[in-house]
């Protein structure tokens, strides 16, 4: 049992783990222990996740999130792999607080009517300055 928040709880069931063989350094041994840890949540399909939270999640522009609505996460950080799982685990659970609160909504704001005069101001008087560059060319 995976616990997220107070209300809400994965199951072993819900997630499923592949073990990989890890890049990197390592040694000989290296080539044969499967220490890495590929991790995957369905999102669109779990009883567990409330229905704001998972269309939250599943709008996020995740790469990790497939075109089936599951969450991949790879942990190979460590070299033994029970510290990959536990990676893995961790960092599933931040993603999920991460859309438990709403954003809040945007209020749509004017600008002020001295913010409008000040912005004209300034392009008038840019546009006088640029006037005096230019070259009379009708006198020549």
């Amino acid at each position: 049992m995976l616990t997220v928040s107070r209300s809400i709880t994965l199951p072993e069931s819900e997630l499923t783990e592949r073990f990989l063989r890890a890049d990197g350094p390592g040694g000989q041994h290296v080539n044969r222990t499967e220490s890495a840890v590929e991790l995957r949540f369905d999102v669109v399909h779990s009883p567990s996740l409330p229905e704001p939270v998972r269309e939250r999640l599943l709008a996020r522009r995740d790469r990790r999130l497939t075109d089936d609505g599951v969450l991949v996460i790879q942990a190979r950080r460590f070299r033994e792999q029970a510290r990959n799982r536990e990676d893995a685990r961790e960092r599933l659970v931040e993603i999920i607080r991460g859309v438990l609160v709403p954003p809040k909504a945007r209020v749509a704001t004017k600008p002020t009517r001295g913010s409008k005069e000040r912005r004209l101001a300034g392009k008038e008087q840019r546009g006088k300055i640029k006037q005096t560059r230019s070259r009379d060319w009708s006198r020549e």
